[in-house]
């Protein structure tokens, strides 16, 4: 019997941007190729992203740009996610106060919603998204609606963004602001939590979907906890060594080396008497160490150590690396 790929499990990838799709400007080597192979095996493509900032047209114009698939209607940010878990906790005409981009108000719109952007418009919702241009007096405003007992959505909680001087203030820090004048906090639409993967999953009709991602705290972390498959791609910011370390709510079901491993068989990890073995390699903890029977340079024997690790602490609430032995073959 010929083996499967691993995307033929599957019948939808939602996939991260960042780190997964590209690389600051630049497309990953072999990711648009891999992406353009989904359609003709039958898979579905949706972008999950939690910029809040830019519409989802402008996200899928960059995306074809780099020559990615990409139609409007493929990407889903964490705005969208927040327009439509206001929209389910909310009467149709409901006023919102937009503490955002012009690009959230609209997500709010195409919902049924009305966009405010004062107090004395007497919102009963506050949506939080990162705008650039948010200042104090922004702030100020959604924490006074807050404060009078509003529901509150943030898009996303990401503390930190990458920007071409260094890292800046993400609208994780202005709903800190909030939060500490108000002594609440939002409910989160965004990774990592479970909405924004369910939207994306909802508006592709996906019943089996994939989530690739580079990072455990956001992409793996939000599709574990919207019940999905996860899959983490070492061509961003986690490595072969924080996964085998991670905790057990960030913890992949996969491990690939770029998305182009997609389209090849996932090999089985099988253990007997405590000895993992995936491939030609092996491993097995022992007194908290990880003896592994293979090459440093093989992602089977990372699959085999990640699986031996994590059957010995199943519980594990916080990041932690075991000692490694490599004894070759």
């Amino acid at each position: 019997m010929t083996a499967i790929s691993l995307i033929s499990r599957f019948d939808a990838l939602l996939s991260d941007l960042d780190g997964v799709v590209y690389a600051g400007p630049h497309a990953i080597p072999g990711a648009v190729e891999s992406l353009q192979q989904l359609a003709g095996v039958g898979v579905g493509l949706g972008y999950v992203t939690n910029n809040a900032s830019r519409s989802p047209a402008e996200v899928a114009a960059h995306l074809r740009e780099l020559g990615a698939p990409a139609e409007d209607e493929q990407v889903v940010s964490s705005s969208q996610a927040a327009a439509d878990l206001l929209a389910s906790r909310l009467t149709p005409g409901s006023k919102v106060l937009i503490t955002g981009s012009p690009a959230l108000a609209r997500e709010v719109e195409l919902v049924g919603l009305t966009p405010v952007f004062g107090q004395d418009e007497e919102p009963v919702a506050v949506v939080q998204g990162f705008n650039p241009g948010i200042g104090w007096k922004d702030l100020a405003e959604a924490a006074y609606v807050v404060s009078a007992g509003a529901l509150w959505v943030a898009t996303n909680t990401d503390m930190s963004i990458p920007q071409a001087r260094g890292i800046a203030p993400g609208n994780g820090t202005l709903v800190a602001a909030v939060t500490a004048a108000t002594g609440r906090t939002p409910l989160v639409a965004g990774k990592p939590e479970a909405p924004l993967f369910h939207s994306a999953a909802k508006r592709l009709g996906a019943e089996r979907p994939l989530v690739v991602g580079d990072r455990l705290d956001t992409d793996i972390l939000g599709g574990n906890n919207a019940g999905f498959a996860t899959v983490a791609v070492l061509t961003g910011v986690d490595t072969l060594e924080t996964i085998l370390a991670a905790r057990s709510a960030e913890r992949p079901d996969y491990i690939i080396g770029a998305l182009s491993d997609l389209y090849r068989p996932y090999p089985e990890v099988t253990h007997d008497d405590g000895t993992y073995v995936c491939g030609d390699a092996t491993a097995r903890v022992a007194n908290g160490a990880v003896g592994v029977i293979g090459s440093k340079d093989s992602l089977d024997a990372w699959r085999a150590a990640c699986a031996a690790w994590w059957a010995a602490t199943p519980d594990a609430p916080t990041a932690q690396a075991p000692k490694l032995a490599w004894l070759g073959h």
